[in-house]
């Protein structure tokens, strides 16, 4: 048990996320979109969002910024933020825009205002689940997708809803937050998805 608790919060960890609602999205829409744009976009999501964090992860621990991917000191979370709004903009500004993949587009601007509000957060020394606010963001936008485009998205649904309680016992189970940092995570990811549904739901 105690590995499977663990292996959670490697497999959704927040980095996956933006790829993870990016490939649901394009496995779900109805539009037509040609192969190699999907792929070039899919390609440019996985650079921006999980390869550059990667890269720069080493960087910062290199230089001593941070102690390790898991981010466990809120004044380590300052700068990885910061660097994640920048990136989540550059792929809000560069890769997608609201008229051809609206859903898309205003499910990354939701993900950059979770990651500006897990900023701000950090401002004020208080620590989130970032694990639960990733996977509570794609969640709600799987949903959202399911309603949209009257597709039966029950068993991805289920699946989710299944990963946040896995994602959630393994962030307790390992000490990495409490409760409370859980559920206020939940929510960074989940409103502001839900506030984006009024541009294109």
């Amino acid at each position: 048990m105690n590995y499977f608790l663990r292996f959670g919060a490697y497999l959704l960890h927040p980095l996956l996320m933006p790829l993870l609602g990016a490939c649901l999205y394009f496995a779900i829409t109805p539009r037509f979109t040609d192969i190699e744009i999907l792929q070039a976009k899919l390609l440019a999501v996985a650079i921006i969002s999980l390869f550059v964090p990667i890269i720069l992860f080493f960087l910062l621990r290199n230089l001593r910024l941070i102690s390790s991917l898991e981010l466990v000191n809120v004044h380590e979370r300052k700068l990885p933020l910061m660097l994640q709004c920048l990136l989540t903009l550059l792929l809000v500004k560069t890769v997608f825009d609201p008229y051809d993949n609206p859903e898309l587009y205003f499910f990354f601007v939701g993900v950059l205002f979770s990651s500006i509000a897990a900023l701000m957060l950090v401002m004020f020394k208080i620590k989130i689940s970032l694990h639960q606010m990733g996977i509570a963001g794609v969640t709600m936008f799987i949903i959202a997708l399911s309603v949209h485009f009257k597709v039966n998205m029950l068993v991805w649904i289920g699946l989710l809803i299944l990963a946040n309680g896995w994602v959630a016992s393994s962030r307790l189970h390992t000490n990495s937050h409490n409760f409370v940092e859980i559920i206020v995570g939940f929510f960074i990811g989940l409103v502001p998805q839900i506030l984006m549904l009024n541009f294109w739901l």
